[in-house]
């Protein structure tokens, strides 16, 4: 009994040899497509070539040799999308535009697509876009990032390339697209429904609203399913065909030439008027969404049949034989050749070796490093103009805020591709004033004000990382990151390892948070828990708790994104935003006079600080914690405790080294964590000091309840405190506690 790749196949040639071929929806001529004989011919190979290589996977997969087999038997006709579109129009594909990305590569000379995709379905470490590491569309010469099983997760991006290059040419930054380009953005008619493309639809369209340019052309391969749900008939028509700001064109993507022909206006829209277009394909799937899919169990034979009797390659074979003067035995020699070269290249591909050790694996989790263009020198006259009478504040000492708002500024004005974007963050300043006057002294251009959608900040960061630029994206409250994290973990945090450190997206991630704020709050904007980042592979977490700290670790942070091209996420302590004394009212022991660039003292990735040298008991902690152990050390220092307290300020990756030397000659040990006890940075430091040290010191750990954090006067009932702080060290060390002091959450 026959499978459905061998009935796709059988029917193919059956079909072409007996002339029964299916008629076109919408009759194009190669005139009126604007397309020649010989390119209609290599599009047609092209769709073989995608066809063989699905079928091919599945023959693999049965042996054990290949592992991967979402394919794009019924999409083959993007191959005509390729050709439409320049070769350096960057392009972020959906999962079955195999025939794309071959076209694409056919049109580029030194190109080998059967063989570097076969290396990919092998997972060879010779694959030349992931070296092994997953089935990837992509390749950098060719300007396709390399995408996974995308749901919809890279549109922000692609509006954000989009973005990105008018702003390029505006500013006279040479990035990595040219400044008439174009991004293209593949999606399938299931994942339009998904509330990230439904959020970059609606910031594309909301950016052309208003006028500004943004090239970009989306494409939507209608195929009528998903999985097993079905679209219903004329959704994708019905919910984007009206949109405004968008241009709306539709085409029968099963006809080459129709394909062609829209693609080409839609390329036309996009390049000439910089503004978005939605082109709508009607495609099919063949073959079910992948390999283990048995498509009987949700569809009937009848309908499955159907489908198959619209085979792209059929249609594709009646142009060539009505258009192109080709004969139909022409036609089934070149299929079975096709098949024959790809089946041979495969034995040769599944030879090739493999990733075998784990350090193979992480190799291309952290980017390698890149020589940035040089900074701007520092000019003192232009300096002096943009800060204006904030020189004489500089005189001054200033709270975290201030001090984090100079830094900004500094490195704005040293290096022309750092852009910043955010709710709030133009005219008003932010919420906390943080990027005041920022967009006064450097342009909006510069300092975006966007919608209200962290999706969509993210991806204009990833999307402008892609052109050279340099993004400072602010999420406006920590909680407010998990609407996005996708963005984070799925493709900036991916994009290297997936690209064997070709792709990569360089980017410092401000994010207000954690707890303790007066007066203003709850749980969404007093979040303590920092896990949505520390499970996340080559991400650098920053909490700086001091404003001096702050100032050096986001020059630190910004030289990692530009030099090392790392993903800095920067968590900057509310409470401690503000804050000005350390002990009593008025003793300014928490602010810092402002270091210009030319007087930096810089705080390497991993440097921890440590005040105090006392070896009876050791206080690891950071941000609002390291503050609180502060206040806490003094009152147990007045007890005669010799003590020292240490602030991690880099939270991910930890500096083990750095903090076993630390604690090690401790006798106690005493690690404050601010987040929530089940699953916190505490847990990972207890660990490694009772693993790693052959004679731990006595420990334990103090952090909060698991509890999100209530309104009011009850607000940080569940975080750690002084108090709790040195009733915790006093316990440990076996004193008498203090009077009045109340435990708080500990382990």
């Amino acid at each position: 009994m026959q499978n459905r790749a061998e009935i796709v196949e059988t029917n193919f040639l059956n079909r072409v040899a007996a002339g029964d071929l299916p008629d076109p929806a919408n009759p194009v001529t190669l005139d009126q497509a604007g397309l020649g004989r010989e390119k209609l011919i290599e599009l047609f190979e092209t769709q073989l070539l995608s066809r063989h290589l699905d079928l091919c996977s599945r023959k693999l997969q049965a042996r054990g040799e290949s592992f991967y087999t979402i394919g794009s038997a019924g999409h083959e006709g993007n191959a005509a999308l390729a050709a439409a579109f320049r070769q350096d129009d960057m392009a972020f594909l959906h999962y079955r535009d195999a025939a794309f990305l071959i076209q694409r590569a056919r049109q580029t000379p030194g190109e080998t697509p059967l063989w570097d995709m076969l290396l990919s379905f092998a997972a060879s470490s010779e694959d030349p876009i992931s070296g092994g590491r997953h089935k990837v569309l992509g390749s950098k010469s060719l300007f396709v990032p390399p995408q996974t099983s995308t749901i919809a997760s890279h549109l922000p991006k692609a509006v954000g390339a989009a973005y990105s290059i008018p702003l390029a040419k505006r500013m006279g930054h040479d990035g990595e697209l040219d400044h008439d380009g174009l991004v293209l953005c593949s999606f399938g008619d299931a994942s339009a429904n998904h509330s990230t493309a439904q959020g970059a639809i609606n910031t594309a369209c909301w950016t052309s609203y208003q006028g500004v340019p943004l090239p970009l052309v989306f494409i939507c391969e209608d195929n009528g399913i998903g999985i097993s749900t079905s679209t219903p008939n004329g959704w994708i028509h019905a919910a984007f065909s009206q949109r405004p700001g968008l241009h709306y064109l539709y085409a029968d993507g099963l006809n080459l030439l129709d394909s062609y022909r829209a693609a080409r206006e839609a390329e036309r829209l996009a390049r000439r008027f910089r503004q978005p277009v939605f082109l709508h394909l009607r495609t099919v799937r063949l073959l079910g969404h992948a390999g283990s899919d048995a498509e009987v169990a949700y569809r009937r034979r009848d309908q499955i049949e159907a489908v198959e009797a619209q085979d792209p390659l059929l249609h594709s074979a009646r142009l060539l034989i009505e258009q192109a003067g080709l004969r139909p035995g022409q036609l089934v020699d070149l299929y079975r050749e096709t098949a024959e070269r790809v089946a041979r290249v495969a034995e040769l591909a599944i030879q090739r070796p493999k990733l075998d050790s784990s350090a193979a694996v992480m190799a291309s989790l952290i980017p390698p490093s890149r020589q940035p263009k040089p900074g701007n020198p520092v000019d003192q006259t232009l300096r002096e103009q943009r800060f204006g009478r904030e020189i004489r504040m500089m005189e001054q000492p200033q709270h975290l805020a201030r001090l984090l708002n100079w830094a900004l500024a500094d490195l704005m004005l040293e290096h022309d591709e750092i852009l910043m974007m955010g709710e709030d963050i133009g005219p008003k300043g932010g919420v906390y004033n943080v990027t005041s006057k920022l967009s006064e002294k450097f342009g909006q251009h510069r300092v975006i004000n966007t919608l209200l959608d962290e999706q969509s900040i993210l991806g204009l960061a990833i999307g402008a990382a892609h052109n050279g630029f340099v993004p400072i994206p602010e999420i406006q409250f920590l909680a407010y990151v998990h609407n996005a994290e996708d963005q984070v973990r799925g493709e900036a945090a991916t994009l290297s390892f997936f690209s064997n450190g070709q792709y990569t997206n360089p980017m410092v991630i401000r994010i207000a948070g954690l707890g303790y704020q007066k007066g203003f709050g709850g749980h969404f904007h007093n979040d303590n828990s920092l896990n949505v980042f520390r499970d996340i592979p080559g991400l650098v977490l920053v909490c700086p708790s001091n404003g001096s700290d702050a100032v050096e670790m986001m020059r630190e942070a910004v030289r990692l994104a530009r030099e090392e091209q790392r993903i800095v996420v920067f968590i900057e302590p509310i409470a401690l935003y503000m804050t000005r004394d350390l002990h009593e009212p008025d003793d300014g022991l928490w602010t810092s006079h402002y270091r210009p660039p030319e007087q930096a003292q810089p705080i390497a990735l991993g440097q921890l600080h440590q005040h105090g040298e006392g070896r009876q008991l050791a206080i690891l902690s950071y941000g609002n914690g390291y503050y609180l152990s502060l206040q806490a050390a003094r009152a147990l220092e007045q007890r005669g405790v010799e003590l020292r307290v240490i602030d991690l300020r880099w939270l991910m990756p930890l500096n083990e080294a750095a903090i076993l030397e630390a604690v090690a000659e401790c006798e106690h040990l005493l690690i404050v964590d601010e987040c929530r006890t089940t699953g916190s940075l505490g847990e990972q430091l207890v660990s490694l000091v009772s693993e790693k040290l052959p004679s731990p010191p006595k420990l334990q750990r103090l952090s909060a309840d698991d509890s999100f954090i209530p309104l009011g006067r009850a607000a940080t009932i569940t975080l750690p405190s002084k108090q709790t702080i040195e009733q915790a060290a006093l316990n440990l060390m076996g004193l008498e506690p203090s009077s009045g002091a109340k435990p708080g959450a500990s382990s």
